[in-house]
Order: C-alpha cells, then structure tokens, then sequence
C-alpha cells in the first residue's frame, strides 16, 4: 500500500501564501498534525518512508513514521520561481500554476509531471510482486501528481484536485501488487 501524505501547516500556510521550494518548517499546528497521523497510521509498518527535501515534509514523514525518511529530490515541490512567497491571492495564475510570462522561474509542468512520475514507475519496478508499505511525504502538488500517477491527468490539467489536505493521506496501490 502506497501511504501519500502533505506535510503538516507551516506559518505560509496559514498566511495563505505560495509555498514551494522556499517554504517553511511546520509550525505548532503542523506537528501536532504530524503526531496525528503517527496515531492514525500507528498499526502501519512502513518498510520504506521517502520524502521532499522540504524540512515541512521530512519533518511530517519522520514524526508520522517515527523512522529516517530518504529523501529523493524528484518530490520536491514545484518550483514557482519568484511567485514563492506571495499572498496566493496576489498571484497571477494561468490556469492552476503561477503564470511563468509574469513570474521568472516557474517551472514546466510537463516537467514536474515527468519527474514525479519518474520517481513513482521507479517505485512501482523495484516493489513489482512484493507486499510492502510505503509511505511518500510531499506537497500539496507532489501528492496531486501522484494522485494522477494513479488516476490520470484530468482533462484540465490540474492534478491538485488529488492533492491530499495538510496533515493528512490518500492510500493507492500499484497495479503490479494488485495482481494474483
């Protein structure tokens, strides 16, 4: 079972502003988060626990867990360039991203969208026929791109309507461990 969790709130969260690879750890709320899900999932052996390289994440992903998360740099948070920051309000959009011909620094989200699922068909190979619990903590955006890994991309675009909600995880399986 594949366990993929958003980080807990951190302060850019509660602010309401665009928090990508220059977010912030998790504040009180986003521990207390954490110890949350370490309940929730306390009767889960994860064989594997990955995360982001944000602190926010490997913070959830080791409270929850209570073990070293490895961290892998394709679950990092999109990038959002000089949009980072901001009061999401403020941001100009083009469509569910930051609009890159305003914001230097933006990433692709073809990009984005390869890297991730790069890292998911990775997974998915090394576990092929093994009956394993993995947890994967990451971003709003990371866990909606997964949720797309699984589900597909919406006809949109936008891979966020499979995001999972701060401090909290959706479960998948590969289709490989389905199978008799």
């Amino acid at each position: 079972m594949i366990y993929v969790v958003r980080h807990g709130q951190t302060d850019f969260n509660k602010e309401q502003r665009m928090q990508g690879r220059s977010g912030l750890p998790l504040n009180v709320q986003g521990i207390k988060q954490a110890e949350q899900l370490r309940e929730r999932l306390r009767d889960v052996t994860f064989h594997f626990v990955f995360s982001s390289p944000q602190e926010r994440a490997v913070q959830t992903a080791e409270i929850a867990t209570g073990a070293t998360a490895i961290i892998d740099a394709r679950l990092d948070a999109f990038d959002l360039g000089e949009a980072d920051k901001l009061k999401a309000s403020e941001v100009k959009m083009k469509g569910f991203t930051p609009d890159s011909s305003v914001y230097k620094g933006v990433e692709e989200t073809d990009h984005f969208a390869e890297r991730i699922f790069s890292f998911m068909g990775e997974l998915e190979a090394k576990n092929e026929g093994k009956e394993v619990n993995i947890l994967i903590s990451g971003h709003a955006c990371t866990t909606g791109c997964i949720g797309a890994y699984f589900n597909g991309i919406p006809d949109d675009g936008n891979i966020t309507r499979y995001s999972s909600a701060n401090g909290d995880y959706k479960t998948f399986e590969f289709k490989t461990l389905m199978a008799d």
